[in-house]
């Protein structure tokens, strides 16, 4: 998860276990506006058998579902979702084992934002990409043709953007939000985690990582200097919070904000764990 940052340095920040296996988070994000609902990733699902959720210990309590229904929204009331790339972590919950055995949207009545060229590697992984795109996550949304591509930069719906970061894989998108003059950022797996937020801690998952840093510092300056708040997919302990530079050192405040959105605008946590 730091790729070649030394562990006697990165385990200060994320202590691992005997197995070197560090906690994260599997954190969606929950849109609301006016009467639309739009999410952000869909986590690891609950599809995989007992030997994949053994070797990553994973852990959902609840699983997205859950995580829903404890702020009182249904599948069928999600009526988009952003995937921010097509790694199984993030898409898995997309799709759930349906009546017949097979997989169908977790959302029926949702349409999927994906871009194109991110659909493209997906479909024709090399043996680098392959074990991290499992069709079953993703196909049968185009199946049932309710896959929305974009080419590049989009505004999806008033104040939601995405943003073509590249880096972890070619096509990897964040998402940026702006209600009621204020500002926030989805990182995906841009900057996984607030202890990835200096500019040195890039994951050795990343196909690209000299363009995870070039997009790190392009965007981190005017996240901090325009006081955006960060959402962090991966976070377990922190899933937002706003970043300040001391120095040339990036640190990591608590979400403060006592200002509450509006009824029906703004922007909600629905949290899994792995």
């Amino acid at each position: 998860m730091f790729g070649v940052v030394p562990k006697v340095l990165w385990k200060k920040r994320a202590p691992p276990d005997r197995l070197n296996r560090i906690h994260l988070g599997l954190n969606c994000l929950l849109i609301r506006d006016g009467g639309r609902l739009t999410l952000i990733d869909a986590g690891m699902g609950t599809k995989d058998d007992t030997r994949f959720r053994r070797m990553f210990a994973l852990r959902q309590d609840p699983p997205l579902a859950g995580a829903l229904a404890r702020i009182g929204v249904a599948p069928e009331q999600i009526d988009r979702v952003i995937l921010t790339h097509l790694h199984f972590d993030h898409t898995g919950g997309s799709t759930r084992v349906g009546p017949e055995g097979t997989p169908i949207p977790t959302f029926p009545r949702a349409r999927y934002t994906v871009q194109r060229g991110e659909w493209e590697d997906a479909t024709h992984p090399t043996e680098r990409t392959r074990a991290s795109y499992l069709g079953a996550n993703f196909l049968p949304l185009a199946e049932r043709g309710v896959v929305d591509f974009v080419e590049g930069d989009a505004e999806i719906a008033p104040g939601v953007r995405v943003v073509v970061t590249g880096g972890h894989t070619r096509h990897h998108q964040a998402v940026t939000l702006e209600s009621c003059g204020r500002r926030a950022i989805f990182w995906g797996d841009l900057i996984p985690t607030s202890a990835h937020v200096d500019y040195p801690y890039i994951m050795g998952y990343d196909l690209d990582p000299v363009q995870t840093l070039a997009k790190k510092k392009e965007l981190l300056p005017r996240v901090v200097e325009e006081g955006w708040l960060s959402v962090w997919e991966h976070d377990a302990a922190r899933p937002c919070g706003r970043i300040r530079f001391e120095g040339k050192r990036a640190v990591v405040e608590p979400w403060t904000d006592g200002h509450a959105p509006p009824p029906g605008d703004g922007v909600g946590a629905a949290p899994g764990r792995a």
